[in-house]
Formats: C-alpha cells, sequence, structure tokens
C-alpha cells in the first residue's frame, strides 16, 4: 500500500485566489523599493474582529515561512500564510486615494469566506477592511 502526502500548500498563488489591481500592484512596488534591503516582501494579515468581521493588514517581511503562499507581480511580492489565505481567497486588494487619504481596501472579504458584508447588530458593515 502507497503512502500519499498531503498535499502542500500551494506555494505560488495567482489571481483566483488574491485579485491585486494595477493600483495596488504598483503601490506595493513603491513600497518594496523603498525598503530596507532586508525586506524581501509584504505580508498580508488576517486578526480577528468584532461584529464587523475580520481585520485585514500589511506588513514588510524580511522572509518567507515554511508554509507561505507567494503571490508575485513586477516588482511586487506578497506573502500570505495559510490561515490568512483562507479568509482571502477570492478577495480583491486595491489600493485607493481620496483627497489626501490612501489605503488599501480589501474588496469581497466577506463574499470569499460566507458572510453577508454586512453587520446588522451594530449598524456597521462593508464588503472590505482597509489598511494604510
Amino acid at each position: 500500500m502507497s503512502t500519499q502526502s498531503i498535499p502542500a500548500y500551494p506555494q505560488q498563488i495567482t489571481d483566483e485566489y488574491i485579485r491585486v489591481t494595477d493600483a495596488a500592484r504598483e503601490k506595493l512596488g513603491e513600497l518594496l523599493s523603498a525598503a530596507e534591503d532586508e525586506v524581501n516582501g509584504i505580508r498580508i494579515f488576517v486578526s480577528g474582529g468584532g461584529c464587523s468581521g475580520m481585520t485585514y493588514g500589511m506588513t514588510y517581511a524580511d522572509n518567507a515561512n515554511a508554509h507561505d503562499s507567494v503571490l508575485e507581480g513586477e516588482g511586487f511580492k506578497v506573502l500570505v500564510d495559510p490561515i490568512a489565505l483562507n479568509y482571502l481567497q477570492g478577495c480583491e486588494i486595491d489600493f485607493a486615494r481620496s483627497g489626501a487619504n490612501a489605503t488599501f481596501v480589501f474588496n469581497n472579504v466577506f463574499n470569499s469566506v460566507g458572510g453577508s458584508g454586512t453587520c446588522g447588530g451594530c449598524g456597521g458593515g462593508g464588503g472590505g477592511g482597509g489598511c494604510g
């Protein structure tokens, strides 16, 4: 009887997992080119939220972990751990400017994990989260 190994997490991910808009790709590239030499990519993370759902953010990463998935494009590299990937699968990352404000926006994140994108209990809502 042969033993079948458990499939590894996808080491390279594509737009079928996380779609990155052109504006976000450009900004990610700018951030990485301006970062210190030790920075290897930008890590997307997900943390627990209240009734509005999960909180999505980004930080610089100096290295990839063994189970990270990687989304690379011209001038940018995004690292995502398996837990965050579960919450991010199917989302779109955009970079939006509104006057003096500019932020990354995570669209369709609630849809990708089966939620409605609204929170009737506290008056919150919205289908995305942002980070600057």
